[in-house]
C-alpha cells in the first residue's frame, strides 16, 4: 500500500513541472490527489511538528511570516543507507546537508518571492529519504496571521487566508489542525477554519502543541480525548523540543525519546501515552493517506478519463502536432492540400455554395451582354450602305455585294469579343472567390497562415493560367466564325431581285433602300445564327479550360514545387501562431502526464 504515496508524490511532482501547483479551483489533476494540509498560526509550533515528523531539523526559522510558500514534503521510507533530500528544482542534486535544505528553502522563497515579505502559491517540493520516517506527503502552508509586518503588503492577512483556504477546501484534502496547548481551542486559528471548510470534522486531524509550557496545575485532557471540540479522527499530543534545545542543536531522534519519555511519565497523559506523539501522528497520518487515496481512487480515475477526452478533443480541434522530420511535414502539407481541394470541389460541385454563380454567368450574363451589343446601330441602313460602298471601291459590284457582305460579317463577329472575354473573367472572379471561401472552410488549414498563403498564390497563380487558356480559346471560336462563313446559310436566301426594281438602272442606282435593307436583314439573321452558336459553346469552352481544369489541377505544380523543398523550407510553410503552439504542446504534456497518471495508478492501485 506504500506504494500508493509514492505513486501520488510522483504524480504531483509531474504536475508541478507543468504547472499545476493544486491550491486552486477547478478539476485539476493535484486537486484530486488527497494530501494533508498542514495548517496553523503564527508560534503554534507548525514547524516544529513537521521536523520531529522528519527527524531532522530542516525548516527556516524566525520572527514574523517564514514560511511564505507551500511546502510539499514527500517522505520517503528507507531501508538503511544515507539520509538525503532533493528538490524538484534542483534535480540530481542531493543534499545531504540539512542545514543547506533549510538554507536552500529560505533562497529558494527569496528568489520566487523576492525579498519583500510577500507570498506565492508556487509550491517548492522537497524530498526526502531516511530509514526514521514513514511514506507520507504533507504540505506546509504559510502560517495563518492577524496583522501585516513590516515590509509586507496590507493585504498579506487576506492573501495567507486564502492560499490555505484554497488547500483546506478540496474534498480530497486531510487537515492537519495544529494549535498550541497553551492557547483556548476555541479561538485556534487552525480549528476556526477547518470547522468552515469540514464542520463534520469527517477530514481533520488535531494536533495539541506545547502541552509541557501549560501553566502549572492546568492540562489539554478534555482536548485530546474529544470532549472541548470532538472530531471524527483522534487528537494527538505533541511536545517539540525547547527553544534552549533548538539553539543547543539536540538530535531530533533524541527529542523524540524525550518526547515519549515525557508522555510515559505524565500524570495527566500517561494514559494516552500511547496515542500520543509526533512518531504516532506520523504512522497515524500515513495509515490514513493511504486508506483514502485507495477509497478515491475510482473518482481519482473517472476524472483522468474525463480530462483525457477533453484533451483529446480540444487537440483535434487546434490539431495535432507534426512530426520533426521532412518526411512528416511533406506529409502533412499534402494532406492539407488535399482537404483544401476537397472544399473547393464541394463548392464547384454544389455541396457548399458558391457554384450556382458560374451557371448565373452563363444563364444570366452572357445572355444579357450578347443582347446588348449594337448590331442595330451597326446594321442599319445608313452604316450597311456605307460599308457597301466603301467595299466596292472605284468598280461597283456587278450582282451581289460579296466584299461588302463580309466586310459587315467580320465586323459584327468581332463584337462578340467583349461578352466572350467578360465570361472569362466573371468565371475566374468566381473561383478566385470560391478559392478564398475553401481556404476559410478548411479546419485544418487554419493553424497555418503561412500555408494559408502559399495555397492561395498556388491556386490563384493557376487560375490565371487558366484563365488565359479561356481566353485564347473563347476568342478563338469568335475567330472560327470569322474564318469560314457558313455558305449553306446564303445559298438559301431569296435571290430574286426587289419588285419594281429597274435592273437597266446604273451601278449607283443599285445602293437603293430596299437592296440596302435586304442586306442589312442578311447579315443580321446570320450573326444571330453565329450567336446562337456561341451562346452554347462559350460556355463549354469556359467550363473545359476554367472550371474543369481548376478541379482536375489546381494545385498540381504546387505539389511538384513543395516535393522538391528542404525540411527548412518545409517548416517554414508550417510555422504556426506562437500562442496556438505554446498550447497545443502544453495540452500534449498534460495529456502525456494524465495518461501516465492512469496506467501508473491501475498498475499499483490493487497490489
Amino acid at each position: 500500500m506504500g506504494s500508493l504515496i509514492g505513486l501520488v508524490n510522483r504524480i504531483q511532482q509531474a504536475c508541478t513541472v507543468l504547472g499545476d501547483y493544486g491550491g486552486g479551483g477547478g478539476g485539476s489533476l493535484w486537486n484530486s490527489l488527497p494530501s494533508v494540509a498542514v495548517v496553523g498560526g503564527q508560534s503554534s509550533g507548525k514547524s516544529s511538528v513537521l521536523e520531529s515528523i522528519v527527524g531532522r531539523d530542516f525548516l527556516p526559522r524566525g520572527s514574523g511570516i517564514v514560511t511564505r510558500m507551500p511546502l510539499v514534503l514527500q517522505l520517503h521510507k528507507t531501508e538503511g543507507g544515507t539520509e538525503y533530500a532533493e528538490f524538484l528544482h534542483l534535480p540530481r542534486k542531493r543534499f545531504t546537508d540539512f542545514a543547506a535544505v533549510r538554507q536552500e528553502i529560505s533562497d529558494h522563497t527569496d528568489r520566487i518571492t523576492g525579498k519583500s515579505k510577500a507570498i506565492s502559491n508556487k509550491p517548492i517540493q522537497l524530498s526526502i529519504y531516511s530509514p526514521h520516517v514513514v511514506n507520507l506527503t504533507l504540505i506546509d502552508l504559510p502560517g495563518l496571521t492577524k496583522v501585516a509586518v513590516e515590509g509586507q503588503p496590507e493585504s498579506i492577512v487576506q492573501d495567507i487566508e486564502n492560499m490555505v483556504r484554497s488547500y483546506v477546501d478540496k474534498p480530497n484534502s486531510i487537515i492537519l489542525a495544529i494549535s498550541p496547548a497553551n492557547q483556548d481551542i476555541a479561538t485556534s486559528d487552525a480549528i476556526k477554519l477547518a470547522k468552515e471548510v469540514d464542520p463534520s470534522g469527517d477530514r481533520t486531524f488535531g494536533v495539541v502543541t506545547k502541552l509541557d509550557l501549560m501553566d502549572k496545575g492546568t492540562n489539554a485532557v478534555d482536548v485530546l480525548e474529544g470532549r472541548s471540540y470532538r472530531l471524527q479522527h483522534p487528537w494527538v499530543g505533541v511536545v517539540n523540543r525547547s527553544q534552549a534545545d533548538i539553539n543547543k542543536s539536540v538530535d531530533m531522534l533524541a527529542a523524540r525519546r524525550k518526547e515519549q519519555e515525557y508522555f510515559q511519565s505524565s500524570p495527566d497523559y500517561g494514559h494516552l501515552a500511547h496515542k500520543m506523539g509526533a512518531e504516532y501522528l506520523a504512522k497515524l497520518l500515513s495509515e490514513h493517506l493511504e486508506a483514502v487515496i485507495k477509497a478515491k481512487i475510482p473518482s481519482i480515475i473517472a476524472m483522468i478519463n474525463k480530462t483525457v477526452d477533453e484533451i483529446e478533443a480540444e487537440l483535434d480541434r487546434l490539431g495535432r502536432p507534426i512530426g520533426g522530420d521532412a518526411g512528416a511535414q511533406l506529409y502533412t502539407i499534402l494532406d492539407m492540400c488535399r482537404a483544401f481541394d476537397r472544399v473547393f470541389k464541394e463548392h464547384l460541385d454544389g455541396g457548399r455554395p458558391g457554384g450556382d454563380r458560374i451557371y448565373g454567368v452563363f444563364d444570366h450574363q452572357l445572355p444579357a451582354a450578347l443582347k446588348k451589343l449594337p448590331f442595330d446601330k451597326h446594321l442599319s441602313l445608313q452604316n450597311v450602305r456605307k460599308v457597301i460602298s466603301e467595299a466596292d471601291g472605284y468598280q461597283p459590284h456587278l450582282i451581289a455585294p460579296e466584299q461588302g457582305y463580309r466586310r459587315l460579317i467580320d465586323s459584327s463577329l468581332s463584337y462578340f469579343r467583349g461578352p466572350a472575354e467578360a465570361s472569362v473573367d466573371a468565371v475566374h472572379l468566381v473561383l478566385k472567390e470560391l478559392v478564398r471561401r475553401s481556404i476559410a472552410a478548411t479546419e485544418e488549414l487554419k493553424r497555418f497562415p503561412t500555408l494559408q498563403s502559399d495555397i492561395a498564390a498556388a491556386a490563384n497563380e493557376s487560375l490565371e493560367r487558366f484563365r488565359e487558356d479561356g481566353r485564347k480559346t473563347v476568342i478563338r471560336l469568335v475567330d472560327m466564325e470569322a474564318s469560314y462563313l457558313t455558305v449553306e446559310f446564303f445559298r438559301k436566301l431569296p435571290t430574286e431581285p426587289d419588285k419594281g426594281a429597274n435592273n437597266n438602272t446604273p451601278a449607283n442606282d443599285r445602293y437603293q433602300d430596299n437592296h440596302l435593307r435586304r442586306i442589312g436583314s442578311n447579315v443580321s439573321s446570320y450573326i444571330g445564327m453565329v450567336c446562337d452558336t456561341l451562346r452554347n459553346t462559350i460556355p463549354k469552352a469556359v467550363v473545359h479550360c476554367q472550371v474543369k481544369e481548376a478541379k482536375r489541377n489546381l494545385l498540381n505544380r504546387f505539389y511538384a514545387h513543395v516535393g522538391s523543398k528542404e525540411k527548412k523550407q518545409l517548416s517554414a510553410m508550417l510555422d504556426e501562431d506562437p500562442g496556438l503552439m505554446e498550447k497545443r504542446d502544453s495540452l500534449v504534456k498534460k495529456l502525456e502526464l494524465y495518461k501516465s497518471a492512469r496506467n501508473e495508478i491501475d498498475s499499483v492501485a490493487w497490489k
